[in-house]
């Protein structure tokens, strides 16, 4: 039998809502509720949640605080801030504190939008490594976080064993989470 593995099962995770309106209370957080709804129930365990206003310093403490502790999550999804408007500083905030870029995951992201809507081409969500923490900036919007996130998700898990050290090469990654029909455990 095909063994299946929930996207973040025992994965651990950060959201920072990043929005001046929200941060003021006015306007209802969207985007942050429903990514902790869609991480819990594909079996990953939110440990923190925050909303920042569009603020560089602001962002960039949080993001070292979140990462540089103890116990820090696994991943620390953002979401806001990747526009264009002179307030939208969380790719700079990112890139500040982030030790490795990862372009790839971004790039996947901005792809896969490309096919609903032209305004893809406007993001400039960035995602990145900093000490054990996988850092990836989603869209402000609801559906464009969730959209988002659901791209990069199959490679989520593969990403944090590696950055911690779990295992050194892709093919242990894949033996252990794609096991074929009749395949026994190693």
């Amino acid at each position: 039998m095909l063994e299946r593995k929930l996207k973040f099962e025992g994965l651990t995770f950060a959201l920072l809502t990043i929005s001046d309106r929200s941060y003021r209370g006015e306007r209802d957080d969207l985007s942050g509720p429903e990514l902790k709804v869609f991480v819990e129930k594909n079996g990953g365990r939110v440990v923190e949640t925050a909303v920042l206003p569009d603020e560089k310093e602001a962002i960039r403490q949080k993001l070292m605080e979140l990462c540089d502790g103890d116990e820090s999550p696994e991943i620390v999804l953002t979401t806001g801030g990747t526009g264009l408007s002179p307030r939208d500083v969380t790719p700079e905030a990112t890139l500040e504190v982030v030790e490795k870029e990862v372009p790839g995951l971004a790039e996947a992201m901005r792809a896969e939008s490309l096919k609903k809507t032209p305004m893809a081409m406007l993001s400039r969500a960035v995602c990145g490594v900093r000490n054990q923490t996988l850092i990836v900036n989603l869209p402000g919007s609801r559906r464009g976080a969730l959209e988002n996130l659901e791209v990069v998700a199959p490679v989520l898990g593969h990403a944090v064993e590696v950055i911690r050290g779990k295992i050194s090469d892709c093919r242990q990654s894949a033996h252990l989470h794609h096991r074929h029909q009749g395949e026994k455990k190693p």
